[in-house]
């Protein structure tokens, strides 16, 4: 069984969790997801089967669109309201002020990665320095927020709806939201509607998944729209066997395509542009 599966992560979850459920559902061992979402988050988790698991870093990469929802007055050392609060207080802020700050993150930034997260620092994870109580610089990502509007707004939360680059943290950029407003919030609720092309409306739960009530995407499926070229008996030989080819193609990553299936990608290769080295093969 290879392909990719568009799974409907439930709040209280992790995303281990969830590839340790389909690896018994599937009867499988060969599964990989390409991008955690944290218990308290819910929505679009890319979940890769078999062969398909060889996607899961280009799939990663990929720009993810989050509905998130922030509590007012309320600070916690997780930066979501599943964390211990560190500060509570009265806020006050006016909506066009929310709104204009909201629009101000828009473009590239250097955001500060969450003290609760698995980024590692020599060979150990953030977390496991926050859960001992060692204080540790922490590393800055440079992110793109591509989109952001405002969806509703009260007196005790916000909700807005964001796109964001591979590696943003939705936590941190509600905490950097907040410091410019001079308020305190943590995140209540968050929702992954989309990671790439997929989207939260062809998504299965896991209970759906269980019912075999899902359709389970092939890797040409996924591939098929963009650096995918069909090739013939000749260049299929050279590229089965791993060769090195000429880049007539112009482009860093291509998809070749061999009697309607996906047999390998294949990258620019770094000592001479003009060639093409194997990245990934399915055959």
């Amino acid at each position: 069984m290879d392909g990719v599966l568009i799974v409907n992560k439930e709040k209280g979850v992790t995303s281990r969790d969830v590839v340790n459920k389909i690896c018994k559902i599937l009867n499988t061992k060969k599964v990989g997801h390409t991008g955690t979402l944290d218990p308290i988050a819910t929505g679009v988790l890319v979940v890769c089967v078999g062969k398909a698991t060889k996607l899961v870093e280009i799939l990663t990469s990929e720009d993810k669109e989050y509905i998130a929802t922030v509590k007012l007055g309320v600070l916690t050392d997780t930066l979501d309201t599943d964390g211990k609060v560190l500060e509570e207080k009265d806020v006050f802020i006016k909506k066009e002020d929310l709104v204009r700050t909201l629009n101000s993150f828009v473009g590239f930034y250097d955001q500060e990665v969450p003290i609760y997260s698995a980024v590692k620092i020599n060979g150990k994870k953030l977390y496991e320095y926050a859960r001992s109580n060692i204080k540790v610089d922490l590393p800055k990502r440079r992110v793109e927020i591509k989109k952001i509007e405002l969806l509703e707004f009260n007196k005790d939360h916000y909700k807005f709806k964001v796109l964001v680059s591979k590696g943003t943290y939705i936590r941190s950029l509600i905490k950097d939201i907040n410091d410019k407003l001079k308020i305190i919030g943590s995140m209540s609720d968050l929702i992954r509607t989309k990671q790439g092309d997929f989207d939260i409306k062809d998504s299965y739960t896991i209970s759906e998944i269980n019912d075999s009530k899902y359709n389970l995407l092939t890797v040409t499926d996924v591939l098929k729209d963009e650096n995918c070229v069909i090739i013939d008996d000749t260049l299929f030989k050279v590229v089965k066997n791993g060769g090195l080819i000429d880049n007539v193609y112009n482009k860093s990553f291509v998809t070749f395509i061999y009697n309607e299936k996906v047999v390998s990608i294949y990258k620019s290769y770094e000592k001479d542009n003009s060639k093409m080295k194997p990245y990934k093969m399915f055959i």
